[in-house]
């Protein structure tokens, strides 16, 4: 029963792919062109354009302004607009106007904000299964959550397989389902690129394919570096790095579920569809050492750190001093990123919001603790990764990526790389933050492609 089928693909659409009735026609036709593309995960209906507003956000509004005893009809008068315009352009006769009014009765009635924004998906799955004439499944009934807002994995495992097994296709909205008393939840926000995870697992798809408006996952932000190459096949791991730092093509909660089933993931772009895309791998997949052409897989970071750094003759020799610094900050409740060590020096590394309006408690506690010869705060770091399992056997790694930065002048802060040779941190002033990002990429990439 653990073998993947030959036969069945799990398609999740984003909000981009379908925002319009444009879009939906090239969801249409993607299907089409692919009959083991047979059970389908969308999303609420995106931006259309720069300034329009997602669906999901103004079932929020509509929600907020109900609460709060306002009128919220011209909110919702946007949404129903927006949904019956796609089902009169695709021609459907479909009409939502019951379920829409359906909706705003319960929002007066008080309804959750889950309940609300799990209706952008509820409302698009309709739509979207009448347009491709596929059986329509409500989330609610087959992704199950405990009454702690836990998702029920066995539960729901079981109740997908029962649904679904006798269905030649289907559309499952994504991002919600219910408690066992039927209460609606959502995930997070992007949680249906989990629903969709959660599906393929279920059916024991060959592929989950995940269509976004990107044409896979990128080596760096293209805000940052233009026209950055697309990464052909990248593992579960190195996209755990990469997410944890900030890149933000998948939600990183979705690559549990189909990692344990060995199920590869295909990160494709619904506007591009001939593009290939990119390949998300377990480690010990035969595809997991495929050339990407780089030594390096990907770039990310995120801005907002600082530094703690404590100074103290023979640190080194003062048995438990790391664990009394640790213990003050666990007290306060503060995570940690990295702790660079000397022999007489302790850099911590924490996120600039941990510390928000407790610099002196911090300070003051550490030095109550461990009675350092200097503790100061450095704010305005920023850390940056650098992700590939190609630097495992490509030597001489470390020492271009530093080179690269050096050549710009970029002041490096702290290093850290763990044992398993996969990725290089590395904490630098936020002032250089994008100027090493385009550095870095310009050696790995622009060299290799030049």
């Amino acid at each position: 029963m653990s073998e993947l089928q030959l036969n069945i693909k799990t398609v999740k659409f984003g909000g981009s792919s379908l925002a319009s009735a444009e879009q939906f026609r090239k969801v249409k036709a993607i299907i089409e062109a692919d009959p083991t593309r047979r059970f389908v995960v969308p999303s609420a209906p995106g931006k259309r354009f720069s300034d329009d507003i997602k669906i999901t956000d103004m079932l929020y509004t509509a929600q907020r302004q109900a609460a709060a005893g306002e009128d919220f009809s011209e909110t919702l008068n946007i949404i129903r607009k927006r949904y019956l315009g796609i089902a009169e352009e695709l021609g459907l006769k479909l009409d939502l106007t019951d379920e829409l009014n359906q909706i705003g009765f319960r929002l007066k009635e008080g309804a959750t904000k889950d309940f609300a924004a799990s209706r952008g998906e509820y409302l698009n799955g309709k739509l979207l299964a009448e347009y491709l004439g596929f059986t329509f499944v409500d989330a609610a009934d087959v992704i199950c959550f405990n009454d702690n807002g836990t998702l029920m994995m066995s539960e729901t495992m079981m109740a997908l397989r029962s649904r679904l097994e006798n269905l030649p296709n289907a559309v499952i909205p994504g991002f919600y389902g219910s408690r066992q008393n039927g209460e609606i939840i959502t995930f997070s926000r992007g949680g249906s690129d989990i629903s969709g995870s959660l599906v393929a697992r279920a059916v024991r798809a060959e592929i989950y394919e995940n269509w976004t408006d990107v044409s896979g996952v990128l080596v760096a932000d293209p805000r940052i570096v233009k026209d950055a190459a697309v990464i052909n096949t990248i593992t579960y791991e190195e996209l755990r790095e990469l997410s944890y730092m900030g890149a933000t093509v998948l939600h990183e909660d979705a690559i549990f579920p189909v990692r344990a089933a060995g199920i590869p993931i295909n990160i494709r772009n619904t506007n591009r569809p001939s593009d290939p895309g990119t390949f998300i791998v377990a480690d010990d997949s035969a595809d997991s050492d495929a050339p990407t052409g780089y030594t390096i897989t990907g770039i990310a970071g995120k801005k907002g750190f600082c530094a703690i750094n404590i100074e103290k003759a023979m640190m080194n020799s003062e048995i438990g001093f790391c664990r009394k610094v640790l213990t003050v900050l666990e007290e306060l409740n503060i995570s940690i990123e990295h702790m660079p060590t000397g022999i007489d020096t302790m850099t911590i590394i924490v996120s600039e919001e941990a510390l928000k309006d407790r610099e002196k408690t911090v300070i003051s506690r550490i030095r109550k603790a461990v009675n350092p010869d200097n503790c100061t705060i450095e704010h305005g770091i920023s850390l940056l990764a650098v992700v590939g399992r190609g630097m495992r056997r490509t030597r001489g790694t470390a020492a271009r990526i530093f080179a690269s930065l050096a050549h710009a002048r970029i002041n490096v802060k702290m290093i850290d790389q763990g044992s398993s040779e996969l990725n290089i941190i590395i904490g630098l002033l936020d002032g250089d933050f994008e100027e090493a990002i385009r550095r870095i990429y310009s050696m790995f990439v622009d060299s290799t492609l030049s």
